[in-house]
Parts: structure tokens; sequence; C-alpha cells
């Protein structure tokens, strides 16, 4: 170092164009310098260094030996005069020398490379200036850094203070920056690198928290959406990034808003997709459930959809083997074949298909009734070892057909018994089948054939019995049906000729019921041609319901009472068409008016509806004829006689003209 920290000035082995630039230089305001101010040299637009003025001075200094010899030789000189001279021409050529030297200095000073620990507080401050201009949350540290060594008493500590204050506000300023653009680490960690003993340590902690709650709550509310997009609710996803405008950081309201919106909207499109492949495999057939897992598969691996794709296509994946098993239960080996070969590899059922395919090969040879087939198939489903997907299914066909081949060995062992024919030989091969449990595969097949034979048993055993009742019932009394009836409930309920027996005993007791009834109904028919119709019904009424004649029975009561209502009827408009006929009499408008009334009573159904309408037509001819007359005097009386007249009449139409006319002569 030379005088006063300046470093001396090394010659460098790196040619002009490689040694390291020196920073530009700063106009720094004299007020923030912490360094003596002198008097600025004229022309110049920035005071010199100290450094500079002292070596000025030293290199322009005179012997003061060499003055007292000029005084004594030069007298005159002394006086005040030339010293006037003197000091102005010494000035003037000391200010230029000075001012030569000052434009020779070198540029700034190289700070990365300076010796810190050796250098001077200026040269401290000045580097700290130039670091902390670029305005950058590491070179605001470094300055920091470089001015926190000085002493506490040192003249320049309150200028470091301030500095330090001042650049550690702008540090937590650009951390909240960086906190915005979505740097959340090198916020807090530019935060945390504040000095402890700066008024902006004590926000720090808070801020910190600030920063992490908001970012924390803005995870969350992503997290969520994301969820909700994973359960293909849309709303709900679109609910969530509504939110993060609220969140008090501009990364998380504008980019990442931005993003979970396009993640949303791509996550639709391929719940639509999806969506579309569920609807084609309701649909049903192998090209649908094909054509689903095809589009399915176009859903890329990053989507949030890609899940419930992917169960989905194991669900369309396993919807084709179940069809291949339909056609396996119709006997279509070759149509399961076909599905079976046209299941795709990324449903990951390869090895399902696989085993599926052996098993419909095997299964095929169980359609014949021969017990060497089964075998086969045995043997082709062995093949299906413990570590295969459809061992399981494998085992239980192969417990299965074992069972049918028990029941095929029983079945023809009874069969060789039921040979003979006799009831014996039935009972014997019925014995035999019936080993055959419930729970075997073809328990149906044997019990199909055990109900033959116990119907040829039941057959022979029973046939007599009817026979027997018939010839009991031929007589055709009461005595002899019942007797026939008690016969023929011998035979029990569920037996071969159950129900030929209940047929002829329904028969025969409909005959007993008649005979019983008929007595009834002929005193009925009796009393009702007497015209006694109300002891024909009571007659009649004594055949109940349930009896074989009891349809008859009412189909007669019905009859009867039609009649008596109609006689009732018949009466009630003679009486109507006489109280009519003596009202209207009386030859007033208002009498026919209420004669038309009470006769338009008489029903549509009474033979005398056509008495009654002609009364109609008469009596509103006469009221018609009133009102016409009574128009030339009394036109309002004519309008009211001429409205009694009924919408049915003839003359209706001609009376509602005639009042249309009237009430225009009287303004209505």
């Amino acid at each position: 170092m030379t005088r006063q920290g300046f470093p001396d000035r090394q010659p460098s082995d790196q040619p002009p164009g490689d040694r390291p630039k020196t920073p530009a230089i700063r106009k720094l305001p004299i007020s923030q310098s912490p360094l003596p101010r002198i008097p600025a040299p004229i022309d110049t637009a920035q005071p010199p260094p100290p450094q500079a003025i002292a070596i000025a001075a030293e290199q322009v200094a005179v012997p003061s030996t060499v003055m007292q010899r000029i005084r004594k030789r030069m007298g005159w000189l002394t006086s005040w005069q030339f010293l006037i001279v003197a000091s102005l021409v010494f000035t003037s050529g000391t200010g230029a020398f000075a001012l030569s030297l000052l434009l020779k200095l070198p540029g700034l000073p190289n700070c990365p490379a300076i010796f810190w620990p050796l250098a001077s507080a200026s040269l401290r401050f000045e580097c700290a200036r130039l670091a902390a201009n670029k305005q950058t949350i590491s070179d605001l540290l470094e300055a920091i850094k470089l001015l926190e060594p000085l002493p506490a008493d040192h003249e320049l500590r309150t200028e470091a203070d301030r500095l330090i204050e001042q650049w550690s506000q702008d540090v937590l300023r650009l951390a909240e920056e960086a906190f915005n653009a979505g740097k959340l680490n090198e916020a807090i960690a530019a935060a945390r690198r504040i000095p402890n003993q700066v008024s902006a340590y004590k926000l720090v902690e808070e801020r910190v928290q600030r920063w992490q709650s908001i970012w924390s709550k803005a995870e969350a509310i992503f997290k969520k959406a994301e969820n909700e997009m994973r359960e293909l609710n849309w709303r709900g996803a679109f609910v969530q990034a509504v939110q993060l405008l609220d969140v008090e950081n501009t990364f998380w309201q504008t980019t990442k808003y931005d993003e979970l919106t396009s993640r949303i909207n791509a996550a639709r499109e391929d719940g639509n997709k999806l969506a579309k492949a569920e609807r084609l495999a309701d649909q049903g057939g192998v090209d649908n459930l094909l054509e689903a897992i095809k589009l399915v598969e176009s859903i890329g691996p990053d989507s949030y959809v890609r899940k419930a794709a992917q169960g989905a296509i194991g669900k369309f994946g396993r919807a084709l083997l179940g069809l291949a098993e339909d056609a396996l239960d119709r006997r279509d080996l070759q149509r399961a074949l076909n599905i079976l070969g046209k299941v795709p590899e990324v449903t990951n059922l390869k090895e399902e298909t696989k085993d599926l395919t052996t098993l419909a090969y095997a299964q095929s040879q169980t359609w014949t009734d021969m017990v060497s087939s089964l075998e086969d198939a045995i043997s082709q489903a062995q093949k299906i070892g413990p570590n295969r997907p459809l061992y399981g299914k494998a085992q239980q066909l192969i417990g299965s057909w074992q069972q049918e081949i028990e029941a095929i060995q029983a079945l023809e062992k009874a069969r060789m018994l039921a040979q003979g024919g006799s009831t014996e030989d039935l009972r014997a091969a019925v014995a035999a089948a019936s080993q055959v449990s419930q729970s075997n595969p073809r328990w149906s097949k044997v019990q199909k054939q055990v109900q033959e034979w116990t119907d040829s048993i039941q057959t022979t055993e029973d046939r007599p019995i009817l026979d027997q009742a018939d010839e009991t019932a031929s007589p055709g009394d009461i005595p002899a049906l019942q007797a026939a009836i008690n016969q023929v409930n011998q035979i029990g309920r569920g037996r071969a000729l159950s129900r030929d027996a209940q047929r002829k005993v329904d028969e025969w007791t409909a005959q007993i019921q008649q005979i019983q009834d008929q007595p009834f109904l002929d005193q009925a028919q009796t009393l009702a041609n007497a015209g006694d119709l109300t002891a024909a019904i009571a007659a009649a009424e004594q055949v109940k319901s349930g009896r074989s004649l009891y349809s008859e029975a009412q189909s007669s009561i019905r009859d009867w009472r039609k009649q008596i209502q109609d006689a009732k009827t018949q009466i009630q408009a003679e009486q109507t068409l006489q109280e009519a006929r003596r009202l209207a009499n009386s030859g007033s408008t208002d009498a026919l008016g209420s004669a038309i009334q009470l006769v338009n009573q008489v029903p549509s159904t009474s033979r005398l509806r056509s008495d009654a309408d002609g009364l109609i037509e008469e009596w509103s001819r006469q009221l018609l004829q009133v009102a016409e007359t009574r128009a030339g005097y009394d036109v309002p009386g004519a309008i009211a006689v001429a409205q009694k007249i009924p919408s049915r009449a003839a003359a209706f139409a001609e009376a509602q003209r005639q009042i249309q006319a009237w009430r225009k002569t009287i303004g209505q």
C-alpha cells in the first residue's frame, strides 16, 4: 500500500485487452461524502481526493535556505509589491501543477482485488457505494458487509450506520419484490441477512412469517384445485383458482393463476374425452369398447385425469373380457376368441386374456355329455399355474367339471336301472340319480330325468283312481258326484295326475252346485214373468258368490233392476209433463217459461222425451209471437219474453235476431 491507503499500482503481465475493466466512476453528492472537502480547481467537475492534494504539495515545496539567500541578494524583492506578485505566480503555478497531476490519476479502485483487512475506511466507503448503486440484494448486502467492521469510535461510524440503515431498507424492499416475483426462499434468505442492529431488522421475522403464511395459503388453494381436478370437479377447481386472485402476492395472482386455469382447461378437455368414452362404453358392444379405450388412451400421462383414465381403461378392458365370457356361456367359441384377440395391451390385461383363452378352449370341451371331454377340459385348465391371474377361476372350473363327471356317471348308472320299466326299476333309478347334490352344475339336468321317472311312477299308481272315480260319477246325481270327488281327492297335490284330478273335482262340484241352485233361478224367472220383479230379484240372490250359477243369477238381477228403474223414470216423466201442461194452460209468458224449464227435466232415455221436445217447440213459438206483438209498444218487455226461449228450440235463432234488432232501437 502507498501513502494514505492507496494500493501500489504494479505493472500487469496481461496485455491491455485482457486486463480487468475499471468500474465506471459514479458521481457522488458532496453531502454524502465522508471525506474532507477542498475547493474544487477551476474547470473541474469533481473535487480531487485528499491523497492527490498531499502528493502535489510535496512535489512543489521550496527549501527555506534557498529562500534566505534570495532575500539577501535581492532585498528589493522583499517589498510588499514583490510579495504580492510572487504570491500570485506561486499560487497559479501550484494549482496548475496539481491539476496536471489530477488529470493523470488512475480510475476507480478494483474493489474485488482489494485485501480488505488493510484497506482504509475511505476505500471501504467508495467500494461500498459502488456496490450499493447496483441495487441488487447481493450487492447491497456486500456493501453493508464492507462498512460493518468500522469501529464504534471511528469518525465515519455515524455515516456508515446511516448508509447501512438505508441499504438494509433497500434489501428488505428488494426481498419483497423477490417474494412477489415468486422467489420465496431467496426473499427469506435475503431478509435474514439484514444486520440485527438496524431498525429494518425488527420487520424481518414479521415479514418472513407473512410471506410464509401467504405462500402456504396459496399452495393450499393450488393443491385443493388439483384435487378437485382429480375428482373431475371442474367447477370446484375454478372456484379454487379464483381464490388465488385474492392472495397478496403478484406471482400467485398472475403467473400461478394463469398456470392453474390453463391446467383446469386442459384437464377439462381430458375429462370430456373420458365422459365421451364412458358414453360409448355404456352403449355396449366390442366396437364401442375398443373406441372408448382408444379415446381414453389419448389422455396424456401428466393429466390430472390420468388416474381416472387408467381406471376407465381397465374397466373397459374387463368389459371386453366379460363379453368374451358371455359368448362362451352361449357356447360361441369363435366369437369369444375373436373378442379376446382384440383386447388392447394398454388395458394391462394381457395375462388375463391369455388365461381366458386357455379356459375358453377348455370350456368348449365341456359342451358334450362325455366324461372324456370333461377330463380333457380339466387337463387344459390345470396348465394355469398358481402364479397366473386366473388361477382361482381355473381351479373353480376344474372343481365344477369334476362334479359334472360325477353327475354324468351317476345318471348313466340310474338309466341302466330304469331300463326294466317297472315301478321298482324306476324307483331304483330315482334313488340312484338323487345322489347328485343340488350344488352340482348338472343337478337341473339330473332332476329333469328324475322328474320324468317320478311322473311315470305316479301315473301308474294314480290312473286307476281317476278311472274308478269317473265310473262312480256317471249317474250324475249329487251322492254319486260327491263320492267321485272323495275318491279323486286321494291323489295328492304335486303328483303327476294332480291337475287332472283337480279338473275332475271342479267339474263335479259345479254339477252339484247347479243341481242345488237351479231351483232358485227357475223360481226367480217365474216371478219375473209374473211381473213381480222385486220378488224375482230376492229369489235369485239366494245363489251365493262362488257358486257355479252365481254369474247367471247376477246377470238376471241386473236386468230386472233396470226394468224397475225404467218404470219409475216413466212415472216421473209423465208426472212432469202433466205439471208442465198445467202451468202452460194459464197462458202467461212466465208460466210458459216455467213450463219449458220443467218439461226439459225429462231424461233423454225416457220414451216421453219426444213428447217433451214437442211441447218445448210449441211453447217457444208462442213466446216468440208474444214478444213480437209486445215489441210494438214495449221493447224491453219483448226482449225479456224472447230470452225465455231455450237454445234447443227451433225458434231460438229467430228470437236472438229479434233481440239484437230490438236492442238497437233502444240504443243498447
